[in-house]
């Protein structure tokens, strides 16, 4: 993502003058060191530039295969419809900060630390805004929309419900018919009593989960077939986490002593949300454990999770007439949303004796 910075204006104060050129080298050096570092907007997200208001996402049906056709006969007749449309407004986020009179004044060798320390979090402010908001969606991917930094996101997919939903919808009327599947589950581990949480549970959870992805319809109808291949969890379920790595990370099956063969090994990479703090029981025995399953080929084929940078952080800096402070300004507007449902899933493995509103599995 591109840096824009804004040469100083009407500043008079010399001294400010020469430690604009350093500031700037600063900024952007820190820009470059976090963009390096990534996150999960890298991890999860599609990122695409914009220069509009806002960008639409259109999805249709497709030709069907072709069918026999007797000798001499005409072939049938096929066509293409849209079928969902998706709109992401972009949304302006801003911050400002100050270095102030005496700050200047006490910089005699060069660059004072406090000046130095407030423009490097400046960046990072700029970078923890857009990791922390695509974390905030996918955490809050039960809702058609949510309030992040007084912003009002919306975060329904073209289908008009929630990421996560029993009632998704493809395909059209006017076309090869349409359907509803789910991309929200439910795993029960109630076997008469309540029990916390096993490695086996977390191995099939992730089983089931993969398997539903994989049997995903097009808008035609047709299973989409595609392999997950990313697991995000919270960031307070550590008994969750525990089990998750041990799943993934080991060449024999994690449940089993006669080390058989884990499938799910070198297959996955897990993502870890530390802002997505799940509502924690006090009963651990009754604990809700979500588990998100995401395929990233998927993901980008279909235009999934989306992240579009209209203006990439631009800085501005002045002097104030009034106190003489040196004021910093920051801009930023970007959009994200959800194109599709159709690369991701949530199963929720809960002990509590009644089926949930999920999908079971």
């Amino acid at each position: 993502m591109a840096f824009i910075y804004s040469e100083s204006a009407g500043l008079n104060d010399s001294k400010i003058g020469k430690l604009a050129t350093p500031l700037k080298m600063l900024i952007e050096a820190e820009s470059d060191a976090q963009r390096k570092k990534g996150g999960a907007l890298t991890a999860l997200f599609n990122i695409e530039k914009s220069n509009r208001y806002g960008e639409t996402i259109q999805y249709s049906d497709e030709f069907t295969a072709f069918m026999a056709a007797a000798e001499g006969t005409a072939a049938e007749t096929d066509s293409i419809v849209d079928t969902y449309r998706k709109f992401i407004e972009h949304i302006p986020f801003m911050k400002e900060f100050v270095i102030t009179k005496q700050m200047l004044d006490d910089s005699v060798y060069g660059i004072g630390a406090d000046a130095k320390r407030r423009c490097q979090n400046f960046v990072r402010a700029y970078y923890l805004t857009m990791n922390k908001i695509a974390e905030a969606a996918i955490a809050n991917g039960k809702n058609t929309s949510m309030v992040f930094n007084k912003a009002t996101v919306d975060l329904a997919t073209a289908d008009g419900v929630a990421l996560f939903s029993t009632e998704h919808k493809y395909g059209s009327a006017d076309s090869h018919g349409t359907g509803v599947q789910s991309n929200y589950f439910g795993m029960n581990r109630y076997d008469g009593n309540y029990r916390d949480l096993t490695l086996a549970d977390v191995e099939d959870a992730i089983t089931k989960g993969a398997a539903q992805i994989r049997n995903m319809k097009d808008e035609n109808g047709e299973v989409l077939g595609y392999v997950a291949d990313t697991v995000i969890i919270p960031g307070n379920l550590p008994l969750l986490e525990k089990y998750v790595k041990q799943v993934l990370g080991s060449p024999y099956e994690a449940s089993n002593a006669n080390n058989g063969i884990n499938i799910h090994y070198g297959n996955w990479n897990l993502v870890v949300l530390p802002t997505w703090q799940y509502e924690l029981n006090e009963d651990n025995l009754s604990q809700t454990y979500p588990i998100i399953l995401m395929s990233s080929e998927a993901n980008r084929n279909l235009c999934g999770n989306m992240f579009f940078n209209r203006v990439p952080l631009s800085v501005k800096n002045w002097e104030d007439s009034h106190t003489r402070n040196w004021i910093w300004n920051g801009y930023c507007r970007f959009g994200i949303g959800f194109g599709t449902y159709k690369h991701i899933a949530l199963i929720e493995c809960y002990s509590s004796g009644t089926e949930g509103d999920q999908t079971q599995i």
